[in-house]
């Protein structure tokens, strides 16, 4: 029990939590990478106290029912613990998943940083599809109301995030530099007339690129284009308030999005497998995912300056950052008794410092 009593202290300096719920949460968060699963039987037996799994199960349900978590201090906390320096780069996406007939649907706002991105402003959408204008500006309002001086370096969103009003809030924004990337079908006017891009760019090769060097109009606003003929054939365009010559590989930065949903589900926490279908009690357990994702990318990262992860024939790391803390973690936490010296060291980087 020692380890929870240090665990809960060292959360105290980052969250302003009765002692009890720093005490859950401790718990939780051991019981989360001991488990794998944010299922609440799986945690409730991986809980590791002296009272009985049906009474760790109501403890459970109690907190994800009626404790009010401050999101804005979780995303200071997040922000303070990855130490990630400005100027941002920011992406935004949802993610969706099913269980019986209810559809989940996050759409999620984050800072990107050493290929991952972190959380920081959610919305859980009662609703399938994509996203309307009005839900991607409330975000943005949300996130500049937890970081209203914070420099913003740009923000990149996919096809899905495109379209006359979107664009235009964007533009609107002072200071609010975007990579954004459209769809082929969408028309591009320029001298040569208004042709559809994959039209425009029609030309290119693949592992070919153009950047245009004066602006073009699309849906009716000024912007510069630039595009890569993929591998697969299809077209990449992505859209900018200022001429780049680095807009394409700017916009390769918003897949830390995609790694942050694979930890989230199937490659991580599998958040697929929560039964939740409140929206405010799911919206809190990401909050408690996105402090573990932070202690195991900080535990992966110690570990990889000590003994760096392999590199497989194909040139990629044999596992990610992520995965390398995770499971590091996870072998303290199944054997705490033998591994207590290990598991007080992990605590550093609880820390901000």
């Amino acid at each position: 029990m020692n380890e929870i009593i240090t665990l809960r202290e060292t959360l105290a300096n980052h969250l302003a939590w009765h002692g009890a719920r720093l005490n859950f949460l401790a718990l939780f968060l051991i019981a989360l990478i001991r488990s794998g699963t944010v299922n609440l039987e799986k945690l409730a037996g991986a809980f590791r106290n002296e009272a009985k799994q049906a009474s760790n199960y109501k403890r459970l349900q109690r907190f994800f029912r009626d404790y009010q978590l401050d999101e804005e201090e979780i995303a200071r906390v997040i922000v303070g613990l990855m130490n990630i320096p400005q100027p941002w780069v920011l992406s935004v996406d949802r993610t969706t998943w099913s269980f019986g007939e209810t559809t989940f649907n996050i759409l999620v706002l984050g800072i990107v940083y050493k290929g991952v991105v972190y959380p920081v402003v959610w919305e859980m959408l009662k609703k399938k599809g994509n996203t309307k204008t009005n839900e991607r500006v409330t975000l943005l309002k949300k996130f500049r109301e937890i970081f209203p001086k914070e420099k913003i370096k740009y923000l990149c969103g996919d096809r899905e995030f495109v379209g006359k009003k979107w664009l235009s809030h964007l533009l609107g924004r002072k200071g609010m530099q975007f990579r954004v990337r459209i769809r082929e079908s969408d028309k591009i006017s320029s001298k040569q007339g208004l042709l559809r891009g994959s039209v425009y760019f029609a030309h290119l090769r693949v592992g070919e690129y153009e950047i245009l060097r004066k602006r073009c109009q699309v849906w009716g606003k000024w912007v510069y284009v630039s595009a890569l003929r993929l591998d697969s054939g299809e077209l990449l365009i992505v859209i900018s308030a200022h001429y780049s010559r680095n807009a394409i590989d700017d916009y390769a930065e918003r897949w830390g999005i995609e790694t942050l949903f694979g930890i989230l589900k199937t490659r991580g926490f599998c958040l697929e497998s929560t039964h939740f279908t409140d929206a405010e009690r799911l919206s809190k357990l990401v909050s408690l995912l996105s402090l573990a994702l932070c202690w195991a990318i900080k535990t992966g990262e110690w570990l990889a300056e000590l003994e760096p992860i392999p590199i497989k024939k194909h040139g990629r790391l044999a596992k990610s950052i992520f995965r390398y803390g995770l499971d590091f973690l996870r072998s303290i936490f199944l054997d705490l008794d033998l591994k207590s010296h290990d598991f007080f060291f992990c605590l550093n980087f609880l820390s901000c410092t």
